[in-house]
């Protein structure tokens, strides 16, 4: 279990939040509290995630995230799902000084097999929108051709589904939306697989415990399995 920190172990520290695709900041509500009492400077980003295609999401929420940053702090994000790509985005074309640590939480690093399958579904579009037609799976989608990462990168993928039609669409193991093969990204620092979902992982109580242990020591805390 993650040791809690004083309230200002981390008060010169960033962490800005980006929720999922059709989701809003109140998913990440539990971990915002979580950080706040770590003593980082936790800002929930709200977005269009259904209104826009990922370059212009990209382009407009972190940017206007990072101007709610102390100037001279370092900049931490914690993602779910498309708010990992998003980020991705963001860094192949621009440099964030003091940038310091990534966790992604169920990210289509490779895109998702369901994208491909089901985005001809005239309601697929109207519900997630340019930006969920972007995640395929396909080599040319946008996660795809943004190629390996730079940056110190903590990945948690999904095992438990509460959807099975969709996980047979997807590589075994999968957390419903996303294998744990596509949550898988070149030059990423850690990854560890948790018996979660994608719709709830971030309330997870053992995910959120590992998030701050990323955070604060740049690898995941090693569970310790029974023989």
């Amino acid at each position: 279990m993650t040791v809690l920190l004083s309230s200002q172990a981390h008060s010169t520290e960033c962490v800005i939040l980006l929720h999922g695709l059709a989701r809003s900041n109140h998913s990440m509500a539990k971990l915002e509290k979580t950080l706040d009492e770590q003593g980082y400077l936790t800002l929930n980003i709200k977005y269009p995630s259904t209104q826009y295609p990922i370059k212009e999401l990209a382009e407009s929420t972190i940017a206007k995230a990072l101007k709610l940053c102390p100037e001279g702090s370092k900049i931490n994000f914690v993602t779910h799902s498309l708010g990992g790509i998003l980020v991705r985005q963001y860094l192949s074309v621009h440099t964030i000084p003091n940038m310091s640590r990534v966790v992604m939480l169920g990210p289509p690093n490779k895109g998702s097999q369901i994208v491909d399958n089901i985005h001809w579904v005239p309601a697929y579009e109207f519900i997630n929108g340019p930006a969920g037609i972007e995640i395929g799976a396909d080599p040319q989608s946008i996660p795809n051709i943004l190629g390996s990462v730079d940056f110190e990168l903590g990945v948690i993928a999904g095992t438990r589904t509460v959807n099975p039609f969709l996980s047979l669409m997807l590589e075994k193991p999968n957390d419903g939306k996303v294998s744990v093969e596509s949550s898988k990204i070149e030059g990423m620092t850690d990854h560890i697989e948790l018996p979660v979902t994608h719709p709830f992982m971030m309330n997870n109580k053992t995910v959120i415990s590992q998030v701050v242990y990323f955070l604060e020591n740049g690898v995941f805390q090693k569970l310790k399995t029974s023989k």
